[in-house]
């Protein structure tokens, strides 16, 4: 069994049971510039962190909330 695996055409490392891929990132995250190693999805998106993700579900909450607003509800008495 060979336990080694070369890189794709991206330069990552793919997992394909699991249609990820791993490899290295370079740029600021957490106020530190750094190469870092995130995962990636088989297409070559960059997956987000579960920080970054719930980032973007607390800015659409807000969004949402406000727009309720707008429409004259409150989205604090919505059940």
């Amino acid at each position: 069994m060979r336990l080694l695996r070369s890189h794709n055409d991206r330069g990552h490392y793919p997992i394909e049971p699991i249609a990820v891929e791993l490899g290295i990132w370079q740029g600021r995250y957490q106020n530190l510039e750094l190469p870092w190693l995130l995962w990636w999805d088989d297409r070559g998106n960059l997956l987000q962190t579960g920080w970054e993700r719930s980032q973007l579900v607390e800015a659409r909450v807000k969004r949402l909330a406000n727009k309720l607003r707008e429409l004259g509800l409150n989205p604090d008495e919505l059940v």
